[in-house]
């Protein structure tokens, strides 16, 4: 078989591939975002958080979702949390239909399958209520015996390293300890899913290591999956997977495993890769966009591996030199 005859095979695959029905996006993933759009009237004038945005986090995951402000990602965050309610799209969290549910669904979410940790350590405690009490309180909202909850406050706030607190109101307190005692009470109730939110906004950098340490060890010691949202890209260092959004769809990921050299070390590896959304569209960086002129239109190729992009001037090896 010839070069030529080979190359055809190939691509006559690639498409006859392309046409097979796919399986259903998300399957088997936690938490499933698929085309998500959220759209804002901001004083008459049309703002648009979410521009299709798709996302997957499995069960067990640590992810921490990046990006700028104005990026969208406040709003992935409220839209997972049942605070809001995107204006189009799918978006699912285990059983749970969020574009479906109505109002009294919500609360039992809220109350049973997420967790919430905002940035403000004011915002997630009662200021008038001890550490005990405050982790104690979502489980009473539940109907949990008292006697219970006693017991499990006690162990959750143990597990967080903050037991010494459980008699202390958040005002004798630091900022470090509070934010410990508010991941204690999301998880009150024994959540899926944990989200933060900037959870290191209001802590200096030794702290807050130690936030996001308490997080690892939430998510490896109770298999809670954790979603973190923050512009600080230092946060990436402490995750399995970072999620990039940018123009409210995401636009890349970083992905850590740990590898053991030839003597026996281990190290942690890090990898970039571009996200191609259900759209078909992915955002090229911006220096390889420069380094190429590529603006406008441009020329794509299908090869047996991969597919090119080509400026819009540039020849392909198929055309004709002229």
């Amino acid at each position: 078989m010839t070069e030529a005859a080979g190359t055809a095979t190939s691509l006559a695959t690639l498409e006859e591939r392309a046409r097979a029905r796919p399986e259903a996006f998300g399957t088997g993933a936690l938490i499933v975002c698929e085309s998500l759009v959220r759209i804002y009237q901001s004083e008459g004038v049309e703002v648009q958080a979410l521009q299709g945005l798709d996302l997957l986090v499995r069960t067990g995951e640590l992810v921490a979702v990046v990006g700028a402000s104005g990026s969208g990602k406040s709003t992935l965050l409220a839209v997972l949390s049942g605070l809001d309610v995107p204006t189009a799209g799918q978006v699912r969290v285990g059983e749970w239909d969020l574009m479906a549910m109505t109002a009294r669904q919500r609360v039992a979410y809220r109350r049973s399958t997420v967790g919430f940790v905002w940035q403000q350590t004011a915002r997630n405690l009662v200021p008038y209520l001890t550490a005990a009490e405050n982790v104690a309180l979502p489980m009473a909202l539940a109907g949990r015996p008292r006697r219970a909850r006693r017991v499990d406050a006690a162990e959750l706030l143990d597990v967080l390293g903050v037991g010494y607190c459980a008699d202390r109101r958040p005002g004798q307190m630091s900022g470090g300890e509070q934010q410990r005692v508010a991941i204690a009470t999301a998880l009150a109730n024994s959540p899926q899913v944990l989200l933060a939110d900037e959870p290191t906004g209001e802590l200096d950098t030794a702290t807050s290591a130690d936030v996001l340490a308490a997080l690892r060890d939430v998510n490896r010691d109770l298999g809670t999956t954790v979603v973190v949202v923050t512009h600080d890209p230092g946060v990436s260092d402490h995750v399995q997977r970072t999620v990039a959004i940018r123009d409210g769809r995401t636009s890349s990921e970083v992905l850590r495993r740990t590898t053991t050299r030839d003597d026996g070390t281990e190290h942690t590896v890090a990898e970039e890769l571009a996200v191609l959304d259900r759209a078909g569209r992915v955002q090229l960086p911006r220096e390889y966009r420069e380094a190429l002129d590529l603006v406008g239109r441009v020329r794509l190729t299908l090869e047996q591996s991969h597919i090119a992009v080509h400026p819009e001037h540039a020849r392909t090896d198929g055309e004709d030199a002229r």
